[in-house]
């Protein structure tokens, strides 16, 4: 008796995925609970295990397909299951020829969403509104040709939304004014101007190019960054901290530390901790905008930014303000660890009030990073370098590192974000500060 592999549930308001790959073919044996294939969702990247053991008997959904939670991913046979390979077909084979085990498949796509009467998806729905297009001049890759994100994404690179070449931008389709009667009433908004068509390449550089389709994540990554710039009112301030002081610290002793505590001691515990400092003080840069109305956290999720080979993911360490140092390191370096396995869930991302990044491990000098929507603050730390600095009048020579913050002036005053910024420096240039409290 055949297991079917469905999608699981992938998170609140996540109800689609992009099958990343398979690890095992058809035939492969493949043991309960064992990662069997990959799926990326707009946040995260999600392995899903094997229900039993047994033989891999079918591959329904195949790398780059879009799939809906519950949809038939594949079938485990049992243990004892011999998988024979699909023969080729023959002029004089029979038409009703039962297909092998291997060929179960997803209900098909229709040739043209004008073939169905399945509403578009509420994404696609509400993209086609903003740029006043029709969901039946578009075929629709989803389940019964239902017109998905992806299908408004491509017509809208083809050029399908955009006015003639001769038409002037005053004579564009306007939005329409009302939605279909099977969506909720929503918001008319500004239509969005499609982006321009690639400008033509010569047949030599054309065979030196790849062409390969963002990732769900890279694409929520681009998404989100230009509506935080669309959105916030972003400014940067600077400062510099001395890094000797906590330099000294860790030198002394992250032996002992390592010993009792089993994680090393970076310096992300020191900045963690300056930050949920400063944050007690400065609770705007621990708020957000919802409306009309300021929302105050009295607690502080500091998601840490982790590069990874897929994008850039900001795991959260909940309650940092009530953790010590040896317990953010902890954190930090178990979140650290799931990023770069690809292990993270929904939860692990979600609920962050502020975000420390810190490009300085990959040599960054100085940067202005862009907000985490919907928080109000983003601390950048850049690489510690040795410089001339005057000290008590006299120039010597100390590792010194820019700091960066970027906050949203519609919430944060500059006054808020200079004297954050400060105290940020003050707890790193005198760490026992953080010990006492000052």
């Amino acid at each position: 008796m055949s297991t079917e592999i469905r999608v699981p549930t992938l998170g609140e308001s996540v109800t689609e995925a992009t099958i990343g790959q398979w690890f095992k073919k058809v035939g492969d044996t493949v043991s309960a609970d064992e990662p069997i294939v990959e799926l990326e969702t707009d946040k995260v990247t999600i392995e899903v295990p094997a229900p039993a053991s047994g033989v891999l008997e079918a591959i329904a959904a195949q790398p780059g397909e879009t799939v809906d939670v519950g949809a038939l991913l594949g079938a485990i046979g049992g243990a004892g299951a011999i998988v024979t390979p699909k023969p080729e077909a023959k002029a004089d084979a029979p038409a009703n020829n039962a297909a092998g085990p291997e060929e179960i498949k997803p209900e098909p796509a229709a040739q043209s969403v004008t073939a169905t009467d399945r509403a578009p998806a509420p994404s696609a729905q509400k993209m086609l509104a903003e740029n006043g297009m029709n969901g039946n001049d578009i075929n629709g890759s989803g389940k019964s040709g239902q017109v998905l994100k992806e299908d408004v994404l491509a017509a809208l690179g083809r050029g399908n939304a955009a006015a003639p070449a001769n038409q002037s931008v005053s004579e564009a389709p306007k939005v329409q004014q009302a939605a279909p009667a099977s969506a909720p009433a929503a918001k008319v908004e500004a239509p969005k101007v499609a982006a321009a068509p690639r400008a033509p390449t010569s047949a030599d550089d054309a065979s030196r190019e790849e062409r390969v389709k963002m990732t769900r994540l890279r694409q929520t990554i681009a998404r989100r960054l230009k509506d935080a710039q669309n959105t916030a009112a972003m400014l940067t301030t600077f400062n510099e901290v001395d890094m000797k002081p906590v330099m000294d610290l860790r030198n002394s002793y992250k032996e002992l530390f390592e010993k009792k505590h089993g994680v090393k001691l970076g310096f992300m515990g020191f900045f963690t901790r300056a930050v949920v400092h400063a944050l007690k003080e400065i609770p705007s840069l621990n708020a957000e905008i919802d409306g009309d109305d300021l929302i105050y956290k009295q607690y502080a999720h500091i998601g840490v930014a982790v590069g990874t080979d897929k994008g850039l993911v900001v795991p959260v360490i909940r309650n940092a303000d009530q953790m010590s140092i040896a317990e953010i390191e902890k954190g930090i370096n178990a979140m650290g660890k799931k990023a770069r396995d690809g292990q993270l869930s929904m939860a692990d991302m979600q609920g962050g009030t502020f975000t420390i990044s810190n490009g300085g491990v990959y040599g960054s000098l100085m940067s202005t990073p862009i907000l985490n929507a919907p928080q109000s603050g983003i601390l950048g730390m850049h690489k510690i370098q040795e410089r001339p600095i005057a000290v008590g009048g006299q120039v010597v020579i100390r590792p010194m590192m820019y700091l960066a913050l970027s906050y949203d002036h519609r919430i944060v005053d500059g006054k808020e974000a200079v004297t954050f910024l400060v105290r940020v420096k003050e707890s790193l240039e005198a760490p026992e500060r953080l010990v006492l409290d000052l």
